[in-house]
C-alpha cells in the first residue's frame, strides 16, 4: 500500500467519522440518518473505499457509544454491517438496471436495516425480537436510503479519475 493510498482512506475514515459525531443526534437511534453514510456509495468507483468506510464506522461508533442507544455492541455490529455493504457493493458495482448499479446501491440499505434492526430489537424491545426487528429495520433503511440516494448522486459525479488517481 502506498502511503498516498492510506492517506486518502485515512480522509474517508476521518471524513465518515467527523460527519457522523458532528450530526450526532442524527446519527444514532432507533429513527436515523446518518448523512456519513452517504459515503458508502464510494465503493462504486474505489475498493479502498472498503477499509476506508469500515475503519470510519468502527470510529463513529466507538467514540459515539455514549450516545447510542445499543452501546458498545453497535462497535462490531455496525460496522460488520458497513464492512459487509462496502464489499457487496464494490462487488455488485457492474450489475446495472437501466444503466444504475441499484443492487450496489441497496447494500447498505439491507445490511443495515437488517443487522442495526436486530442489534436495536435485542437492546430496546429484547421480549418483541422478531416484529421489533421488522419495525427498526425498516426505520432505519428509510435513513439508510435518504443517504444512498445522496451518496450516488455525488459520486456519480466526482471526477473519479482526479480524486482516485494513484
Amino acid at each position: 500500500m502506498t502511503t498516498k493510498r492510506f492517506a486518502k482512506i485515512a480522509m474517508v475514515a476521518a471524513l465518515y467519522a467527523a460527519v457522523s459525531l458532528a450530526l450526532a443526534p442524527m446519527s444514532y437511534g432507533p429513527i436515523q440518518v446518518r448523512i456519513a453514510e452517504a459515503l458508502t456509495m464510494l465503493p462504486l468507483i474505489w475498493q479502498p473505499a472498503i477499509p476506508a468506510l469500515t475503519l470510519g464506522c468502527f470510529i463513529t461508533n466507538l467514540i459515539g457509544t455514549a450516545m447510542s442507544v445499543t452501546g458498545p455492541i453497535d462497535i462490531v455490529v455496525g460496522t460488520l454491517a458497513t464492512f459487509l455493504a462496502a464489499v457487496c457493493t464494490w462487488k455488485l458495482r457492474n450489475k446495472l438496471t437501466a444503466g444504475i448499479p441499484l443492487l450496489a446501491i441497496l447494500m447498505p440499505v439491507l445490511f443495515n436495516a437488517v443487522f442495526v434492526g436486530i442489534e436495536l430489537a435485542w437492546m430496546l424491545n429484547p421480549d418483541q425480537i422478531v416484529r421489533m426487528s421488522v419495525v427498526y429495520g425498516f426505520q432505519v433503511a428509510v435513513g439508510e436510503l435518504i443517504s444512498v440516494i445522496i451518496g450516488y448522486l455525488v459520486v456519480r459525479n466526482l471526477p473519479v479519475e482526479k480524486l482516485f488517481k494513484e
